[in-house]
């Protein structure tokens, strides 16, 4: 057996079960990408960065946080980050994925509970794996599981403290927290809040601060902000307390031993977070799209209208899902299909993400090329 036949081997196996995954270039009209906004190209943003650059503000950063890294700019959108989401401070981090690892790996403490939705994201299943905590998994959106799950680690002797960890808007189902009953959990049980953002920065809350704005800035409260979706750039940003901040720094193996991000994607952020605050027409013109979407998709083919820019079409089958996701793309529609592990099984979909990279004319468009694909 050569060296790679292991490789090898496992590969065969995906792709024997329809699961290969490949890497595509972009084509068609975007109705698979995180960049509601349509940010991730806008000239006030590519401006600020040239002005940046002319400023003489380097490409690289030279080294981790911790050592030469530390950048003025870094330090600049830490601050106005802080100043708009409302928190005490701010920690930027490369991507949402370190900086969710991180939360989860490094905060809880031996003794402590954490009780996770069962849909959050794949780098919280990773922070898990390398916490000191105990954790369980509640019911998606089903506060009395958690409440439930609290008392039964109490019952049984946990003295620790609780740790309630959800997203506030649902990446595959685009569907919404109960954010305000689980921020009452947390008072009752003295518990902390661990609130991923991703999806909702930008697009929900006053200014796009998100769905659980109106949390930020107390001391149980730990809100994670990723830059790479409404903001159309880079990186993620950590709002917590000023000790929760110190303590990462100190103790997040993702944050400490990873090469610092550039100063110009800090520059990059900062100018998206200055667009975002500004952009309530950018928010109505979204939320029109979606509503049109809601319309024409409920009326064609029966699906409830979502209550964010997230539309999941669940087809079920695997193999009928992406070949329907490439019978679009073929016909000029970048629809994604997702399937098990990423989706629980039996509920593959095609997940429409909606943008301002597209328009009504693009939706009805998609909506008459789903019709011979839904058959």
């Amino acid at each position: 057996m050569t060296g790679t036949a292991i490789f090898e081997e496992q590969h065969a196996a995906l792709s024997r079960a329809g699961r290969l995954r490949r890497l595509e270039p972009r084509a068609g009209r975007d109705f698979s990408s995180n960049d509601y906004l349509g940010l991730a190209g806008d000239p006030e943003i590519g401006r600020a960065v040239a002005e940046a650059i002319t400023l003489g503000v380097p490409v690289g950063s030279g080294g981790s946080r911790l050592l030469r890294g530390n950048a003025p700019e870094h330090e600049a959108l830490e601050e106005k980050a802080a100043r708009f989401f409302g928190s005490e401070t701010a920690l930027f981090f490369a991507n949402g994925f370190a900086a969710n690892m991180a939360l989860f790996a490094t905060l809880p403490q031996k003794g402590d509970l954490i009780v996770a939705d069962a849909l959050v994201h794949a780098s919280a299943h990773e922070g898990l794996r390398r916490t000191r905590a105990d954790h369980v998994f509640a019911a998606h959106n089903d506060v009395d599981n958690f409440a439930h799950a609290i008392a039964g680690w109490r019952t049984a002797g946990g003295r620790g403290r609780a740790w309630i960890a959800f997203e506030t808007l649902y990446s595959m189902d685009g569907d919404i927290a109960p954010v305000d009953d689980l921020a009452a959990l947390a008072r009752t049980e003295d518990a902390w809040l661990l609130i991923d953002e991703a999806h909702a920065t930008g697009v929900f809350g006053p200014r796009g601060r998100g769905l659980a704005a109106h949390l930020e800035g107390q001391e149980n409260v730990i809100s994670l902000h990723t830059c790479g979706k409404a903001l159309g750039v880079e990186g993620a940003l950590v709002s917590a307390p000023r000790i929760i901040r110190d303590f990462l720094v100190n103790r997040a193996r993702s944050f400490i031993f990873s090469t610092a991000p550039s100063p110009l994607m800090a520059v990059a952020v900062g100018a998206a977070l200055d667009r975002v605050a500004e952009g309530d027409d950018l928010r109505v013109r979204l939320n029109r799209l979606r509503a049109h979407a809601g319309d024409v998709l409920a009326g064609r083919f029966g699906v409830t209208a979502s209550v964010s820019q997230i539309i999941p079409l669940i087809l079920g089958d695997e193999r009928r899902t992406m070949a329907a996701a490439a019978s679009l793309r073929k016909a000029g529609f970048d629809v994604r299909g997702i399937r098990p592990p990423t989706v629980p099984e039996g509920t593959s979909r095609l997940r429409i993400s909606l943008t301002l990279n597209v328009g009504a004319a693009d939706v009805d468009a998609l909506a008459d090329a789903l019709a011979p694909v839904l058959g």
